[in-house]
C-alpha cells in the first residue's frame, strides 16, 4: 500500500501512519522486508530497529557496510585528486589482497578494493583510533622490476617526472606517495627502499564513512530471534527477510542475491505456514 509508514502493532495488528492519519491492518502473516539503514533519503532508514527493539526482539547495531573511510588528506592533495580514480590497485589489509579500484574523495577513500575490505576495517577501527591500509601503486610489476626501473639515471628530471618516466606512474599515484611523512626526503630514497613503498604504500584510515553514504548495512535482527523459517520468536506469523537480517556480503551480486534469497526462502515458509502450523 503507498502512502503508508508502518509503526509497529498495536495488539494483534499492523499500525500504519498515512497523510489522513493512523490506520491499523489485521493480517493473517507479515513478510517484513523493510530493508536497512543506508540511504536514508531512498525511504529505507532502519527506524524498524527501535519498534522491534521494543518488541523485545534482540537487533546488532546497525553499521556501514561497502563504504568508505577517512583520511585526513592535505589540502593540495584533496583539491587536485577529489573525485580521481586510481587502476589499477591493490588494496592490503591483514593479510587480504583485493586488485580492484579506490577512488579518492574529499573526505577520504573508497571505491570497489575498499568496499571490499570495509567489513574487516570497520571491524579493526572499533578498538583503534585509525589503522593502515596499504596500496600496491604498480600491482603488475614485480618488486625486483620496479627496482630495476629505479636504478637507472635520474638526470635533471624532477621526482614526478622521473617516476612517470621510469613507471608510467599517474600524478594520483605520485600524490598518494606525497602523502607519506618523508615526502621531503622521498627523492634520496634508494631504489629497493622506494620500490617497497610503491609496492606498499600506507594509508591511514580514521573511521568509516556515515550509513547515509554506505551502499549497504551490516547488522540487523540476530538469527538467534527468529527460527529456521526465519519467523520471529514470540511473533508467530511475522517473517523477516533481506538487509533486516545481521549479515553483510560484498557489493554488487552477492548483495543482491542474498536479499532475495532470504525473501524467498521466508516468503515459502510464510505460505507453508498459512496453511498449517506445522512445519
Amino acid at each position: 500500500m503507498m502512502g503508508h509508514d508502518w509503526q509497529g502493532w498495536q495488539g494483534d495488528s499492523l499500525i500504519f501512519k498515512t497523510a489522513s492519519g493512523n490506520t491499523t491492518f489485521k493480517a493473517d502473516a507479515t513478510l517484513l522486508a523493510l530493508g536497512g539503514a543506508s540511504w536514508p533519503r531512498l525511504g529505507s532508514d532502519g527506524s524498524w530497529a527501535q519498534i522491534l527493539k521494543a518488541e523485545g526482539i534482540d537487533i546488532s547495531p546497525l553499521e556501514p557496510a561497502n563504504c568508505g573511510f577517512a583520511v585526513e588528506w592535505s589540502d593540495i592533495f584533496r583539491q587536485k585528486f577529489s573525485g580521481h580514480p586510481l587502476k589499477p590497485v591493490i588494496a592490503a589489509f591483514k593479510g587480504t589482497k583485493i586488485k580492484s579500484e579506490i577512488m579518492i574523495t574529499e573526505k577520504g577513500i573508497e571505491g570497489s578494493a575498499i568496499y571490499a575490505l570495509s567489513s574487516v576495517l570497520r571491524q579493526a577501527l572499533r578498538s583503534s583510533d585509525s589503522v593502515f591500509l596499504e596500496l600496491d601503486l604498480k600491482p603488475d610489476l614485480t618488486l625486483d622490476a620496479i627496482e630495476s626501473r629505479l636504478k637507472k639515471p635520474r638526470g635533471r628530471d624532477t621526482f614526478s617526472n622521473f617516476l612517470r618516466k621510469a613507471l608510467n606512474f599517474s600524478p594520483l599515484a605520485t600524490g598518494l606517495l606525497m602523502e607519506h611523512p618523508d615526502r621531503k626526503i622521498l627523492g634520496d630514497y634508494k631504489p629497493a627502499e622506494l620500490a617497497r613503498l610503491i609496492k606498499s604504500c600506507p594509508v591511514r584510515l580514521y573511521e568509516a564513512f556515515s550509513l547515509e553514504r554506505a551502499i549497504s548495512t551490516a547488522g540487523g535482527i540476530r538469527f538467534e530471534s527468529l527460527d529456521q523459517n526465519y519467523m520471529l520468536a514470540g511473533k508467530p506469523g511475522v517473517f523477516i527477510a533481506g538487509e533486516m537480517l545481521d549479515w553483510e556480503a560484498p557489493t554488487g551480486g552477492y548483495l543482491l542475491q542474498a536479499t532475495m534469497s532470504t525473501a524467498v526462502y521466508a516468503a515459502h515458509r510464510m505460505m507453508a505456514w498459512l496453511e498449517s502450523t506445522e512445519f
